[in-house]
């Protein structure tokens, strides 16, 4: 079906094209330096001390739990309301996923049962900020120190936003940032790790080149460890880096948009507005508000040409996470996925399109008893 409003829409200018060609002009397309300036760009923006481009948030993540020696016999603290990439990457090293629920007003992982899942067997969370809601950082800190788990952020939707002034990127010990083209900053496909732990990304820079470490004045490149090849194109990193350039422009229009929902639809019966943490800032990803009825909504504003969609998965309730442990209820996240709605966000929409969107929600919800 064609959307005359799609839920996103990729923005692509023409000094992207151009830097893109530039690189295939050069003749070097795979990982090299353009991909090395990009990996710059995201750890200078964001504060930390190394970036790490991959092929995708999963591969990323998965080479970020395999340096980290995470594996059988540890367990791994997952939200339940997420993209099964999340899950997907525990499981692929061997690790032993505990699904937590979600709190229905942020979308992102229950402190609470987060606290009551954990064992001596915890060797890591990985919680989401999920839609570009940042997570509280105030609550993981305590529960860390307690603990003693690392904090391995899926930050898939959260470039850009911040908790109380510091960028989501720089709060946890390992962040992983998705450029798909859902997200704002893309690449078509791709990921990138962000940490301080200079190690870890020599890990990582190792184990996505095959296990080769670099050359030095006295030998050539050695392989010191098994590895695979999740090395990012520079024809790809040519199109992020250029579009770290103007950050700052994206996101202000973004911000400006999901405001303006939140103007529109406030106080509208049915309708739940995201919520985000006191001294936070979200990236706005998505917009996402929860309905009580949302599938009759969903299927209307389909047929008239706008692109929703809902928000993501309750894990559980997929054929291949059901056997996975639950340390809670998870009715949060069973909510969560049977109410969210994602509204059409992207940065050339206009003011007429955004209430075009906002009417027809009106219209389906005040006629939703017909249904």
């Amino acid at each position: 079906m064609t959307f005359t409003i799609p839920l996103i829409k990729p923005h692509i200018s023409e000094r992207d094209i151009t830097r893109v060609v530039e690189v295939l002009k050069t003749g070097y397309l795979t990982e090299g330096a353009v991909t090395r300036a990009f990996e710059q760009a995201v750890a200078t923006y964001v504060g930390v001390d190394e970036a790490v481009a991959f092929t995708s948030w999963t591969t990323g993540a998965e080479t970020v739990l395999r340096a980290l020696g995470i594996g059988p016999g540890d367990e791994v603290i997952v939200p339940d309301y997420t993209h099964p990439a999340t899950v997907e990457v525990v499981m692929l090293v061997g690790a032993t996923p505990v699904l937590v629920d979600c709190d229905p007003s942020t979308a992102n992982i229950d402190y609470t049962t987060l606290e009551t899942a954990c064992t001596e067997k915890t060797k890591a969370i990985l919680p989401v900020s999920l839609f570009g809601n940042p997570l509280d950082y105030t609550l993981l800190n305590k529960l860390k120190e307690r603990f003693g788990f690392l904090i391995i952020e899926d930050a898939a939707c959260s470039l850009g936003a911040t908790f109380h002034g510091k960028a989501v990127g720089s709060l946890a010990d390992v962040s992983i940032f998705s450029l798909h083209p859902r997200k704002f900053i893309t690449t078509g496909e791709g990921g990138m790790v962000t940490t301080n732990d200079k190690c870890l990304a020599a890990f990582l820079r190792s184990y996505k080149n095959f296990g080769m470490e670099g050359a030095t004045a006295r030998r050539s490149s050695q392989f010191v460890r098994v590895g695979t090849n999740y090395k990012m194109s520079d024809i790809l990193a040519a199109l992020g880096l250029s579009q770290m350039e103007r950050i700052e422009e994206l996101l202000s229009r973004r911000r400006q948009l999901a405001e303006r929902y939140r103007t529109l639809l406030r106080g509208l019966p049915g309708v739940s507005l995201p919520i985000i943490a006191s001294g936070a800032e979200s990236s706005w990803q998505s917009f996402t508000i929860r309905l009580a009825k949302r599938d009759h909504v969903l299927t209307t504003l389909r047929s008239q040409g706008i692109e929703v969609q809902i928000g993501t998965f309750a894990l559980h309730e997929q054929p291949a996470f059901k056997h996975l442990r639950r340390a809670s209820s998870l009715a949060g996240s069973s909510r969560l996925f049977n109410e969210c709605l994602s509204l059409p966000l992207y940065h050339s929409m206009t003011l007429d399109e955004q209430e075009r969107v906002v009417t027809a929600l009106k219209k389906a919800l005040a006629n939703e008893g017909d249904s």
